[in-house]
Formats: structure tokens, C-alpha cells, sequence
């Protein structure tokens, strides 16, 4: 990888940006501190929100990090299927005595504000999520000395991502908890998707760019299965959801290894867009029936997830995670860093062992 990127952290282990609360700036810190490379998620944030947690965070560590933007979304969703969603939900606004969300509460997450505050205050990453920022937008924070990181779903994605210039792309595999970070949300593509080795393969023979591979990868010897396949580090966020410094709820953490939970799915019913998450009861009752409309289901369904993450309800909360959420260890997030390189370190002397005896 260029050494732009890995002069900033030791281990090749990025914290995936979590947004929602999760990854707030202790996580990072430690994450930093440990010699991976923790990250802030700025989705769902005001700019101002943004600004303090990263005014906080470099008040706990001097050690690089990284800033997540999420793009701004084309306007394509049927006002009247979100309104038909809407009647659905009636039950459970009823069950959790509270008002449904006003789906018209904004598209672009406060991306342009973001963004300036990013351009004004530079910090050493930034990456981008549902889409590709323009050339502009690229050249301009690499004017401000930034790193930039994108995401891909697909090899065709990831040409997209170095056709605008970014320095690095996040191949995003289909195991991966959370928002897929798809380009076009096309509903016909429900539940498909590339498998992280066979994608990073297919990114490394399509560009030039560094690849950071993510999705589903919990143990250090995963890490070193991407590198050989051709990425240059790994991104995990399920594996630093269950540490103390996660912002998770008590309730979620408890999930990723509750045999309640057995598997994950792909979902719009929380959101409108893909998402990886542990299925519960509201998983099951309303994703065969949610519309591809991002962010207007997510505004919808905001209070819901609210109430029930207040009063504890694992069945109707918005429990991401990636395929290997039942590897979950509760481990310290600095600690996390330095087992995994530990794991990888390992892996290599015995994949270099048995390359020796051959």
C-alpha cells in the first residue's frame, strides 16, 4: 500500500466507522493508541456533533485517525410506498407509544457542511460511504493534506473509486454488518452480493489502488488470508462492537453471541437501503415488505428503534452485524488491536513455515 497510509498506523487493522452511536471517539483512541486505525462516523451527525467528537478525540490521542462521511442520496423513492410502510408500522408506533418519524427529514446527512468543517480542521483520513465523491471534493481534501478512502461493493465500483481519484478503496464484501456501501441502491440486487475474497481478487486485478478489505474478518488469521488475496489491510467493525469502548448498547453487545440470534440478513426495514444485522422480530415481520428508500425509511423508523433500545427490546432494534458476530470477543478495543496482530503475525510464520517445506 502507499506508504501514505500505512506511515499512519503500524497494524493493518482499520476500526470500521460505525455510525449510530458506536464508534464514538474513545473507541477510536484506542484503537489508534493500539496501532490500528480508528475511525469516527460522522453519519447521522450535525457538522457541529461531528466537529466536537473530533476536537475530543484529539484530545485523547495524538495518533492518527479517520472521519466517515456518508454522500448525499439521489431522490428516487416512491412516495407511495414509503406511505403504504408507513401504515404498517402503525402497530408498532402503537406498541412503543410513539410517533412514527417524518420520512422528509433531510437527504445529504449535512454532507456540504461536513465537508467544510473537514477542509478547515484536516484530519488524516476520511472515507466516504453510499457512493463517490466527486474529483472536486477529492482533490480537495488531498489540498488539505487528507487521505481518502472509499467504499466499493464490486469491481466496477472500485474503478469508479479510482477514476475520481481517491487514494484507497474499501472493498466491502457481502459478509459485512451493516449498510452495504453500494453506489445505486437497485432493489433487483436484493440480497445479492460478492463474497470479500472473491472480491478483493476481482478489485485487485481491476485497479491500481490500495485495497482495504472488509466484511465478516474477526480473527487475525482472516486478516491475513485478505492480505494474501491482495488487500494491503483490513477494516473490521463487529469484531470492536462487543469492547467496552464501543458506544453499542449493553443490549446489542449481549446479541452478537446470544443464541438467540443464529444468523444474520440483508434488510431494508429499518432503513430503506441493504443492511447486514442479527434477524429479530421486526426483521421478520417488515422486511419482505420494506421499500428500497433511503433515507426516508430511516427518519420513519428513527423513534422505534429508539423506544426500543431504551426499554431494552432486542426485537425491535436495528442490531447490525456481519456474518461472524458469534466470533465476538469482549475484549478491551487496545487490547482487540494487539491480539489480532498477534493472530496475523502467527498465521504468516505458519503459512512462511509450510512454504519453506515444500
Amino acid at each position: 500500500m502507499s506508504s501514505a497510509l500505512t506511515d499512519l498506523f503500524p497494524h493493518p487493522i482499520v476500526q470500521a466507522p460505525m455510525a449510530g452511536g458506536v464508534s464514538v471517539p474513545h473507541l477510536a483512541q484506542a484503537v489508534s493508541e493500539a496501532g490500528g486505525l480508528g475511525f469516527l462516523a460522522a453519519g447521522y451527525k450535525t457538522a457541529d456533533g461531528m466537529y466536537q467528537e473530533i476536537k475530543q478525540l484529539r484530545g485523547l490521542t495524538t495518533r492518527p485517525f479517520g472521519v466517515n462521511l456518508f454522500l448525499p442520496q439521489p431522490d428516487h423513492a416512491d412516495p407511495g410506498a414509503i406511505e403504504i410502510y408507513a401504515h404498517q408500522l402503525a402497530g408498532e408506533a402503537a406498541w412503543y407509544e410513539t410517533e412514527l418519524g417524518d420520512p422528509d427529514s433531510g437527504r445529504d446527512d449535512g454532507f456540504d457542511a461536513k465537508l467544510a468543517v473537514l477542509l478547515d480542521n484536516p484530519v488524516p483520513v476520511v472515507s466516504f460511504h453510499f457512493g463517490v465523491p466527486s474529483r472536486e471534493v477529492i482533490d480537495s481534501l488531498h489540498r488539505a493534506g487528507t487521505f481518502t478512502l472509499v467504499a466499493a461493493t464490486t469491481a466496477e465500483e472500485a474503478l469508479a473509486v479510482e477514476h475520481a481519484g481517491a487514494d484507497a478503496v474499501i472493498a466491502q464484501g457481502v459478509e459485512a454488518g451493516g449498510h452495504q456501501g453500494t453506489h445505486r441502491d437497485a432493489p433487483e440486487n436484493n440480497g445479492a452480493g460478492v463474497g470479500l475474497l472473491s472480491l478483493v481478487a476481482q478489485v485487485r486485478e481491476t485497479v491500481s489502488i490500495p485495497i482495504v478489505a472488509a466484511g465478516g474478518i474477526m480473527r487475525g488469521g482472516q486478516i491475513a488470508g485478505v492480505l494474501a488475496a491482495g488487500a494491503s489491510a483490513a477494516q473490521l467493525g463487529t469484531a470492536f462492537l462487543a469492547t467496552p469502548e464501543s458506544g453499542a448498547t449493553a443490549v446489542h453487545k449481549q446479541a452478537l453471541t446470544n443464541p438467540l440470534f443464529v444468523r444474520t440478513e440483508l434488510t431494508r426495514a429499518f432503513s430503506g437501503r441493504p443492511a447486514r444485522g442479527l434477524v429479530n422480530r421486526f426483521m421478520r415481520e417488515h422486511g419482505p415488505y420494506a421499500p428500497a428508500a433511503y433515507p426516508e425509511i430511516h427518519h420513519l423508523t428513527a423513534p422505534l428503534r429508539k423506544k426500543a433500545a431504551a426499554s431494552g427490546d432486542a426485537q425491535g432494534m436495528a442490531l447490525w452485524a456481519g456474518q461472524g458476530h458469534r466470533m465476538a470477543r469482549e475484549l478491551p478495543a487496545g487490547r482487540l488491536v494487539e491480539v489480532l496482530a498477534a493472530e496475523l503475525d502467527a498465521a504468516r510464520t505458519a503459512l512462511s513455515a509450510k512454504g519453506d517445506m515444500r
